[in-house]
């Protein structure tokens, strides 16, 4: 549910990320109340799980699209709604500047599509309210399965709506929210059993962890070396391999894009804030859709009709095509989960090593 720069007009896209960092600013005082040493390295190895996560794309059968994980919710219910907040954001900016994964101008809509509907709509009015005081394990799956269908539609229909009042695309509210809407339910209801499946490890493991966010408090004593260590290597495992199976349909927004145009991919404008930030986003982004790519030229006798181009020894750019290097996926999967771990522990660091000088 990354979007695209093709899909915003500068004026939305600007103001979103106006509001993300807000959000961001305002998630950053909140949190400083309730870091601690346990809470930090926490932070880093989610971050690091969510983005191998939100490598694997999953067939929604019968329709020829995919989905993947938001991890907003698994973020909010582990971390707390603000540190989730922060989290999120640090995964969605790597994503964006490193594997050109959703547009520089669309960066503020993504972190509040994925970010704050999850942590601050799905998780204190639909999953707090189902598990009440006293959390059960039949609680804990039926909100979280509840509670990120209802985040995931809400994030589609964020999408929906930003792109309409943009207004620079040809995609109309009526059929794109119509299609939008019951693709994203499917996705939804796969993340809640996930969701469901890592907070009931974490609940059995480490029951404190879940008390913690609850309360908007430290971890305290608590220990959670054998957690981290888990999902540090939960991490690692999916980005490296089990990505490498993850399914090649279009997600659902591009599915959804695909069948209201008829075209795989909108073309971007190249005119006032588009052209220098997609030029940005290329030379920053070294492994562009996570892997190695590169050019190669087609062999003149490949082509049908031969250009006086490639007559002269000539490369145009239709005269090359794009090999994709499946060892790529791999290295990427664990570069990005190690960078997400990386921002994700350094803000929490920052936040927390500002306490201590205030």
């Amino acid at each position: 549910m990354h979007m695209s720069d093709a899909l915003l007009s500068p004026t939305v896209g600007v103001a979103m990320w106006a509001v993300a960092a807000g959000t961001i600013a305002y998630c950053s005082s909140k949190v400083r109340k309730e870091l601690d040493d346990r809470k930090i390295p926490l932070m880093g190895v989610l971050g690091a799980f969510i983005f191998a996560a939100q490598m694997i794309n999953f067939t929604i059968p019968a329709t020829g699209s995919s989905g993947h994980l938001g991890g907003g919710l698994i973020l909010a219910i582990l971390l707390g709604p603000y540190a989730a907040f922060l989290t999120i954001s640090s995964v969605l900016v790597v994503q964006a500047l490193f594997f050109a994964d959703g547009g520089l101008l669309a960066l503020g809509c993504n972190i509040f599509n994925l970010g704050f509907f999850p942590a601050f709509i799905a998780y204190p009015f639909i999953y707090k309210k189902i598990i009440g005081h006293k959390p059960t394990p039949a609680k804990l799956s039926v909100a979280s399965v509840v509670a990120a269908v209802i985040g995931m539609q809400m994030g589609a229909l964020g999408v929906v709506l930003e792109t309409v009042s943009s207004g620079i695309s040809s995609l109309p509210f009526s059929s794109f929210v119509i299609l939008m809407q019951p693709i994203h339910l499917a996705i939804g209801i796969v993340e809640g059993l996930v969701t469901a499946a890592v907070v009931s490890f974490v609940y059995n493991a480490r029951p404190e962890i879940l008390q913690s966010a609850l309360e908007a408090r430290p971890i305290g004593n608590h220990p959670v070396k054998n957690v981290v260590l888990a999902f540090l290597a939960v991490a690692l495992i999916t980005g490296g391999i089990v990505s490498l199976f993850a399914s090649e349909n279009p997600d659902g927004l591009e599915w959804s894009i695909t069948r209201v145009t008829g075209m795989k991919e909108l073309k971007g404008a190249q005119e006032g804030l588009h052209g220098p930030l997609s030029s940005l986003q290329e030379r920053i982004s070294f492994l562009p859709d996570y892997t190695f790519r590169k050019q190669v030229e087609v062999k003149p006798e490949a082509v049908g009709n031969q250009s006086s181009h490639a007559i002269m020894g000539e490369t145009k750019p239709e005269d090359k095509k794009t090999e994709v290097n499946k060892l790529g996926t791999s290295v990427a999967g664990i570069v990005g989960g190690l960078l997400s771990l990386g921002v994700s522990f350094l803000s929490g660091f920052l936040l927390k090593k500002r306490i201590h000088s205030d």
